[in-house]
C-alpha cells in the first residue's frame, strides 16, 4: 500500500500544508483548499495494481474495520 507515492506527491501547494508552532492552518484556497496535480496522478493510475483493501478480522471472526 502506498509504496513509491506519498499523498502530497500529488499536491502542488506543499507549502499550505506546513506545520507551525505544533499546527496546521486553516487552507484559505477555494473549496478544500487543495491544489492537485492532475497530470501526474493520471500518469500513475495508468501504471496502478489493482488494490484492494484487506479484511480485517478479530479471532472470533468478527469484522475489525475501522
Amino acid at each position: 500500500y502506498n509504496k513509491g507515492a506519498e499523498l502530497l506527491d500529488y499536491v502542488i501547494n506543499k507549502d499550505d500544508f506546513k506545520m507551525t508552532d505544533g499546527y496546521f492552518y486553516p487552507l484559505n484556497k477555494p473549496g478544500l483548499g487543495v491544489e492537485i496535480n492532475e497530470e501526474l496522478a493520471i500518469e500513475r493510475s495508468k501504471n496502478a495494481g489493482d488494490w484492494r483493501n484487506p479484511v480485517w478480522r478479530y479471532p472470533d471472526g468478527a469484522v475489525a474495520e475501522w
